[in-house]
């Protein structure tokens, strides 16, 4: 029986894959045309040729996404926050985050071939290991946000494995949402973890993956001063609401 389950595992792998890379293929001429129009326009066009990917992609594979907004969305820009569990997590933004936006990627992905190339237009590349290269980023990400355009952004800061709800989060985002006074809307990806956990296609899963938009989170008037409080604000509120939609076996087991 394991072995039939690893064959059926391996097959179901390579199909995702084949069908990931058969659309990734069939948009790539659209993609490169597109980005001549300009970082915001041209960038947003892209973001529509991605989500005609994700919307044939994520149902093919049996990946079922439930998007909630427990408060209603609104039309200006803002900076959403999400927890960080799989690297599913970038592929299931473009299905779900209201258009146009742009998550923050390392700027080493851009160097991938093919994948590279749709990469390092659909992001605000972050380069962190140059004092020159954090500041280059962070002016992309303020005209962004000067463009109306949001931005996405995984506070902790790396791919959460401790089996915690979250990691610490740092101090950045909440910075960048002071200094431009963008509102803050926390989002949670509950199953993703359990549909893909690592970085390769045999530990790919079908089934559910929720995602849920939290109640935004103002910051005006706010000031440098109140990074801390609103870190910690924000954090709690969407450790409240992870724990509330899934179990952390992890923290039952240290309670018993």
């Amino acid at each position: 029986m394991r072995v039939l389950l690893k064959c059926l595992q391996a097959l179901y792998s390579l199909y995702a894959l084949v069908i990931w890379l058969g659309i990734m293929f069939l948009i790539l001429p659209p993609i490169v045309l597109v980005s001549l129009f300009g970082k915001v326009a041209g960038g947003n066009m892209v973001f529509y040729f991605l989500r005609f990917w994700a919307h044939v992609w994520f149902p093919a594979v049996g990946i079922f996404v439930k998007r909630t907004w427990q408060t209603p969305r609104t039309k200006e820009p803002c900076i959403y926050l999400a927890n960080h569990t799989s690297y599913l997590d970038a592929a299931l933004a473009v299905k779900v985050m209201p258009l146009p936006f742009r998550p923050l990627g390392k700027v080493e992905l851009s160097r991938i071939p093919l994948f590279g190339l749709i990469y390092s237009r659909s992001v605000v590349p972050v380069d962190r290991k140059t004092t020159k290269g954090r500041a280059q980023s962070m002016r992309d990400m303020l005209y962004m946000i000067r463009h109306n355009v949001s931005l996405l952004i995984f506070p902790e800061g790396t791919t959460n494995e401790s089996g915690q709800p979250l990691l610490p989060f740092h101090s950045g985002a909440f910075r960048l949402a002071i200094e431009t006074q963008t509102p803050i809307r926390p989002v949670l990806y509950v199953d993703n973890h359990a549909r893909l956990a690592k970085m390769h296609m045999m530990a790919l899963r079908p089934g559910p993956c929720r995602v849920v938009f939290l109640p935004q989170v103002p910051v005006a008037g706010l000031t440098m001063d109140d990074v801390p409080r609103l870190k910690k604000q924000v954090r709690q509120m969407m450790d409240e609401a992870l724990r509330s939609y899934r179990s952390f076996p992890e923290l039952e087991a240290e309670t018993i």
